[in-house]
Order: C-alpha cells, then structure tokens, then sequence
C-alpha cells in the first residue's frame, strides 16, 4: 500500500478571499486536516462548504499524537496540516511534524499562499535583497539578550514575529540593543484594519498605542562594516577579554595595549597601568 502525502496547506492571514483554488482543491480532497486550533480551522471550512475529520496537533500536543497522525499517513491517508493563518510550519508546530513525516519516507506537498513575513516585508520599504527570519524572540532574559546581541551584527534585514501584549517590551529591548535604527511595524495584514508604523525604534514605541493583532517587526540591517562590527563587538567585552582575543591572534604585548586603546578611544597609557602586571 502506498503511503499518503503530508499537505502544507497555506491559508489565509486575514482576508478570505487571498485562499487559493489549489489550497480549496486540497482541502477537499485529503482525508484529515490537521490543525492548530480546530475552532479557528472549523470556521475557515464551514466558509467555503468543506467538511472534512478534524485532527488537532499545537505546541503542547504529546509524541503520541503525531505517531497517530504519521501512522495515518504510513495507512495511506492524505493529510492536509494548517496553522491559524498563513504558511504552516513557519514559527508553528507543525515544524515538527514535518521532520517526522521525512523521517518516516512520507511525502512532503506545500501549497503555497499568504505568509504574513513575507508581505510585512514587501511592504515595509526596507531592503529585501537579503534578510533573516528570527521569529518570536525567546522569553528567557540570558537567551533573549543573546539573540538580540545576535541581531546587532546582523548585516541584513530582519524580521521578529510579536504578540500584542509583549510588543513594547519588546521594542524597549530592541531600542536597548541597537539604538535608533530604523523599524516598521506590521499588524493586521490584509484585514480591515491594516497597518505599517515606521520610524526609527524610540519614534515607533510612542506610537504604539492599544497594541492589538499579532505584529511583524521589520528591522533595518546594520550600518557597520566588517571592522567596526568587530571593534563594537570588542569593546562590550571586559579589558581582559578584549585582552586575551589578541593574544590569542599572536599579537605581542606592546602592540596589543596599542590595539586597546584606538578601538575604545582613550589614551594607550590607561591601558597600559591596566595591563603593567598583566600576563
């Protein structure tokens, strides 16, 4: 018996009508829809007459569950797996499905269709040519704070997903980090109530106001070349770090004190009483 196709079916962020008559196609003929919120899914379905076995499958679904869902599709099932709105599998659980599904020699088909990253970038103005997705940011401060220094020497566009009631600590941290560079916010893509606030981080907190809708954060990339990424890098480490990253390349004692003190722009004679019993 063959075994059946995993779907990643696309489905609309906000405005109905952006579903494609493939995703529709699919949807009506697999043989399960895997879902993230059967409620929200349910509503989609009844739209546009589909009825069809609903499976749900979020974050906190057990192991158990997706062996039910891949033992389906070994079966031979067809199975089409969607997210509340937009590209399943991006900053979604069904991430996890997916590698289990090519775990097990299972078919892998997206249908292709709204994403909300994509249109926040398209029309945010800012340069697409290169950018990273980092999705939502973690909420640990140790691991937060390491994605954010991360972000820093990002020499591309970037881009963070956001829920409403976390976006201006959010932006507090982003303005903490990288200053007054440059930002757009996106929320409620393709609804009624869509719209773009862009400025530089300090401008666009003040007029956040009701933060509601789950928002897309556009990120200028960043204005320092190679050498000043690194010097920057540097000097936010302690002397004796920024220290030993020399003597590490080699570099003689004499020349690292020199070094020192033209990245941080003080007198090579303060570094120097620093270092004067310094191996």
């Amino acid at each position: 018996m063959d075994k059946g196709i995993l779907f990643l079916v696309a489905t609309p962020i906000g405005n109905l009508g952006d579903i494609t008559i493939r995703a529709l196609k699919t949807l009506k003929e697999v043989d399960y829809i895997v879902a993230e919120d059967t409620r929200q899914t349910l509503k989609l379905l009844n739209h546009f007459e589909i009825s069809k076995p609903l499976l749900s499958y979020h974050r906190h679904s057990s192991e158990s569950k997706e062996i039910e869902i891949i033992q389906l599709l070994i079966k031979g099932k067809n199975i089409a797996i969607v997210s509340d709105a937009g590209t399943p599998a991006i900053s979604d659980p069904g991430e996890k499905l997916v590698k289990r599904a090519i775990e097990n020699n299972i078919k892998i088909e997206p249908i292709p269709g709204a994403c909300a990253l994509i249109n926040a970038l398209i029309a945010s103005g800012l340069d697409t040519d290169k950018f990273a997705f980092y999705g939502f940011l973690p909420q640990n401060n140790k691991n937060r704070k390491e994605i954010l220094e991360q972000i820093k020497q990002e020499n591309k566009t970037l881009i963070l997903y956001e829920a409403p009631h976390k976006i201006k600590e959010t932006l507090i941290d982003l303005s903490d980090i990288l200053g007054s560079r440059k930002i757009v916010l996106a929320r409620e893509i393709t609804k009624i109530h869509e719209e773009y606030i862009r400025g530089n981080i300090d401008d666009v907190i003040k007029n956040v106001e009701n933060p509601k809708g789950e928002y897309v954060i556009i990120i200028e990339k960043s204005s320092l070349n190679k050498k000043e990424k690194e010097i920057e890098l540097l000097n936010n480490k302690t002397l004796e770090e920024h220290y030993e990253y020399y003597k590490n390349k080699g570099i003689e004692k004499k020349e690292i004190i020199k070094k020192i003190a033209k990245d941080r722009n003080v007198q090579r004679n303060e570094i120097y009483k620093y270092f004067l019993n310094y191996n």
